[in-house]
């Protein structure tokens, strides 16, 4: 590894419940097919392909892989593929995978698994990653109301050791708040980004202050969800990664990262050259007092100003591009009250900040080596 080489510890950790993992991970969904996800007729990932990335990301520090049962294409099962690539497993590596949903072996959509199926789902999962326990499950909801007798059997199926952790996806507070009723719950996923967030900032600053993890899911392909980044970003993000010479998607995910040292990013990918520049994203830091997005939706709009100022002087980069810029000295961004979430012990400081240019430049180098090891 070079010395310039960027690795998942420089965006800094978070612990779901007893497990630490770096604040970026990696998304499976992507891993099974090329183009888009979820769809009966997807072409298969090359297997190679994707081992290797799934290795590389390993190697890059990543020890939080999110994925599940019904991430698959015809020929390929994301769990699978991380069974094959990473088993046995590094002590540190923790897979979170996610119920409910449910795809037959046609790839089509069934209803959703009634409260009695969902044993059966993580047993499916618990075959296929070849586990004899599940890490983190997220409950993830496909319809408003409650929660309480699907959360009310995973919680059942946590005390008899079949799962660590519980976690929910595509939930309000409201349903938040019942499920840990019931049981802990260390992580939400909901979609969330630049453009992807009406009415989630309240509730990403709650789950901060409750000590859960906020895990958003499409911060890279915003409005573009299974199908992935359409690349039509507003012309703000665009201004944004010209003047720090990153890519949109990088400028997205350090957006996403700096909601609070809670947020946890998976982006998903099967090409191993945007493996390491989403990594690397994590060492990016963009101003911390930046709290609207830079064009809040795919349709324009300007970066907001205003809060602490950010860092002038950044070697090699234009000056609105240091104006951008802020190297913070204390945890990335906030979330409520900073010092609560640090007294809960879940926030561990990350490795020194990058700037962009070094961003870039170990960017560039991670996918040369990682196209001369291939």
């Amino acid at each position: 590894m070079s010395s310039e080489q960027i690795t998942a510890a420089a965006s800094g950790s978070w612990r779901l419940g007893d497990l630490t993992v770096n604040r970026v991970g990696l998304g499976a969904m992507r891993l099974a097919q090329h183009g888009e996800a979820l769809t009966a007729d997807a072409v298969p990932m090359d297997r190679a392909r994707a081992v290797a990335v799934l290795r590389r990301a390993v190697e890059l520090g990543v020890n939080h892989i999110d994925t599940a049962a019904f991430y698959f294409s015809p020929l390929r099962s994301a769990n699978e593929l991380i069974n094959r690539a990473l088993a046995p497993y590094p002590d540190d590596l923790v897979i979170a995978t996610k119920v409910g949903p449910a795809r037959d072996s046609s790839g089509e959509w069934l209803p959703p698994a009634t409260p009695g199926q969902l044993r059966g789902q993580v047993e499916e999962n618990l075959r296929q990653l070849g586990r004899d326990h599940l890490d983190v499950v997220n409950l993830r909801v496909t319809a408003p109301g409650s929660v309480a007798e699907h959360f009310g059997a995973l919680a059942e199926l946590r005390e008899a050791g079949l799962i660590r952790h519980l976690g929910l996806s595509a939930v309000g507070p409201d349903q938040l708040a019942e499920a840990q009723a019931i049981a802990p719950v260390v992580c939400v996923q909901n979609s969330y980004g630049i453009g992807v967030r009406p009415g989630q900032d309240d509730f990403v600053r709650a789950c901060g202050e409750q000590g859960v993890a906020f895990v958003p899911f499409f911060a890279i392909a915003a409005a573009g969800r299974e199908a992935g980044a359409s690349g039509a970003d507003s012309d703000a993000v665009l201004n944004v990664a010209r003047e720090l010479g990153v890519s949109a998607a990088q400028v997205r995910l350090a957006w996403t990262l700096h909601r609070g040292p809670h947020v946890l990013a998976i982006p998903g990918t099967g090409d191993p050259d945007h493996l390491v520049a989403n990594v690397a994203a994590g060492a990016l830091r963009l101003p911390a007092a930046q709290r609207a997005a830079p064009g809040a939706s795919t349709g324009g709009g300007e970066p907001a100003t205003g809060g602490r100022p950010a860092a002038c002087g950044e070697p090699g980069l234009p000056r609105q591009a240091a104006r951008l810029l802020r190297v913070v000295a204390d945890e990335p961004g906030r979330v409520g009250d900073g010092r609560r979430a640090r007294s809960l012990g879940r926030h561990r400081p990350e490795e020194p900040r990058l700037s962009p240019a070094q961003v870039l430049r170990a960017t560039v180098g991670g996918t040369r080596a990682a196209r001369s090891a291939g």
